[in-house]
């Protein structure tokens, strides 16, 4: 491709002048390599901290200053932030320190969970442990003179009734995580583990490892009660049972109201109202309190709640009923065969059911929606519903809706709900990067929540590179101003020498606008052949700097990205066009009639 004849003038013409033409690359270059230089030291620089930053989880932890109650839905919100990496609950000091017995030593030893993607230890030569398995810090395997695939024994103890117990695990070394991972002498242990730990030091059984000790059954709670009057209530009564009983509000109902729930109609000569909790669901303390209040009334009461959903195979409806034999004779139903409500009922009262006609079936699995996912549970039949529903106790449905609001499971070797661990005091937290600490920070501060985190070090990282930043644009500004100045007067100059010749260039029919190019084809060539020199001085003294430095930093402390070649010759370039733009001009105001007059 023939270049245009303008192009091919400017270049001929600094090749005619090349002693010159070198002179002005050689400044130019003098300036920009340096500037490439010091840019190369700052990122590199930069980049080696923010990299060994980034590369130590340490740098990248927050943790927390004090103790905390902090339930599951918390951490599964949590983990949705794009900034977070890991997190995962902790417990209780007092509940993570386990003795560990050797041939020749017994060791108290503090316990910390983890799990699948936990940086500390995939970034410290070690592996996630599994079932029955650890990871020794390096500090507690160099005290317990243990290596990699020795068999531990972890004690676990505790005070229960005044007596001790304890239990023991062995448990497999994985790994070793190098030192710098953590100074003290730790065991890292599947969470599960770990918290089956907190459960036994907290006097609780751990079934699945045959550890003894108590159990916690959920309460019963509810969102109101059906409340059926044989007389009118006055309105003091009405006001009286909203206080100090945990409803909010009562209301009068009517029977197609009430029978659209339960599935009977009320006795005619009943007043029906409807007692509701609108913030947080009541306890069977406040149906106790509501049945104190409502003594000698002859009123029954009828707890119910909104928004659990019981079903079985068929799809089902379920009504929870608890009844003694005289109130089924008021209102005009056979009688249960669990009885009237009692909140001290264990499951072999609440487990039970009338099934309609069709279902013959000994017993039924149910499921219900709670906390966490699904539950399901055996229920015994009892016999023949009295309409088409399935009939429970209402203590069976209170369990059921306390599962909505904390975490319950159902443990099949005992038959019957326990209560299962809603909060954690702690979690061991990690940033994807050293550049989300100083966001995630605030908003632990801003919810009242007390950490601690690199910040120091990270906010020192970010003053360094502003500082060097500044430095660079001023010695950029400088050195570029002078490169400016210098282009400017010697294509300036070059003009004005060459009077005679743009006069025969546009004499021989040159257009005022091809002359006008003629200045900045020259400058940006003049540019472009400095950027080749600027670079090539740049990549011998950049090596010549890692190369002497590799040995004591370990990192190149003087490296630039391709990128960043490609951005200096852009803005060289764009520089070197407006510097020309003077002599371009100049050469427009040169008429043909110079280079007769010259003649």
């Amino acid at each position: 491709m023939k270049l245009p004849i303008i192009t091919r003038l400017a270049i001929l013409d600094l090749w005619h002048e090349w002693i010159l033409t070198l002179c002005m690359v050689l400044a130019i270059a003098s300036i920009l390599t340096p500037l490439l230089v010091l840019l190369g030291l700052k990122y590199g620089t930069i980049q080696t901290m923010h990299k060994r930053l980034m590369e130590d989880p340490v740098n990248r932890e927050i943790r927390p200053a004090r103790t905390l109650r902090l339930t599951e839905q918390w951490f599964a919100q949590f983990k949705q932030r794009n900034d977070i990496e890991f997190v995962i609950p902790t417990i209780l000091r007092g509940s993570s320190v386990i003795r560990v017995i050797t041939e020749k030593k017994r060791l108290l030893i503090d316990l910390v969970p983890t799990n699948d993607n936990d940086p500390l230890i995939l970034t410290n030569d070690g592996v996630i442990p599994g079932q029955d398995e650890c990871v020794l810090s390096f500090t507690a395997a160099k005290d317990l003179g243990i290596k990699k695939g020795d068999l531990l024994n972890a004690e676990v103890t505790r005070t229960r009734n005044k007596n001790k117990e304890s239990v023991q695990v062995k448990l497999r070394v994985v790994a070793i995580l190098n030192p710098r991972a953590d100074s003290l002498a730790r065991i890292y242990a599947p969470f599960k583990f770990v918290n089956d730990v907190e459960t036994y030091k907290e006097g609780g059984a751990v079934y699945s490892r045959n550890w003894s000790g108590g159990i916690v059954l959920p309460p019963l709670s509810y969102d109101g009660l059906w409340l059926l009057s044989p007389k009118n209530l006055t309105s003091i009564d009405e006001i009286d049972l909203t206080v100090s009983t945990g409803f909010t509000e009562i209301i009068k109902a009517q029977a197609n109201e009430f029978e659209q729930e339960l599935n009977f109609y009320p006795p005619d000569n009943y007043t029906i109202y409807k007692l509701l909790a609108k913030s947080n669901p009541i306890t069977a303390n406040s149906l106790n309190i509501v049945k104190n209040k409502l003594r000698g009334k002859s009123a029954i009461i009828l707890p119910f709640v909104n928004n659990v959903k019981i079903t079985d195979s068929n799809n089902t409806k379920v009504i929870g009923l608890s009844l003694s034999k005289s109130q089924t004779d008021i209102l005009g139903l056979p009688a249960l065969p669990w009885g009237k409500f009692d909140i001290n009922t264990n499951f072999a009262h609440q487990g039970q059911a009338l099934l309609p006609n069709n279902d013959k079936s000994p017993t039924i699995v149910l499921t219900s929606k709670v906390l966490g996912g699904e539950i399901t549970f055996p229920i015994n039949n009892q016999g023949v519903s009295f309409n088409k529903n399935i009939i429970v106790p209402i203590e069976l449905i209170g369990i059921l809706r306390t599962g909505q609001i904390n975490r319950i499971i159902f443990d099949q070797t005992r038959k019957t709900f326990l209560s299962a661990k809603t909060n954690y005091h702690g979690f061991r937290l990690y940033a994807k990067s050293i550049d989300d600490i100083p966001e995630l920070y605030s908003y632990f501060i801003s919810q009242d929540i007390d950490v601690i985190a690199q910040i120091q070090e990270i906010e020192k990282l970010k003053i360094l590179d502003q500082g060097l930043t500044r430095i660079f644009w001023l010695i950029a500004i400088v050195g570029i101003a002078g490169g400016m100045a210098a282009l400017i007067a010697s294509l300036y100059a070059s003009v004005e020498r060459k009077k005679r010749d743009v006069g025969v260039l546009r004499l021989i029919g040159l257009s005022c606008l091809q002359v006008f190019r003629f200045p900045i084809y020259q400058a940006i060539i003049i540019v472009v052949l400095s950027n080749i020199v600027a670079s090539s001085g740049y990549i011998a003294i950049s090596y010549t700097i890692n190369f002497m430095f590799i040995n004591e930093i370990g990192d190149k402390i003087c490296t630039l990205p391709y990128i960043y070649f490609m951005l200096i010759f852009v803005i060289t370039t764009i520089i070197a066009t407006l510097s020309s733009l003077l002599a371009a001009w100049k050469t427009t105001a040169i008429e043909p009639a110079e280079a007769i007059r010259e003649e």
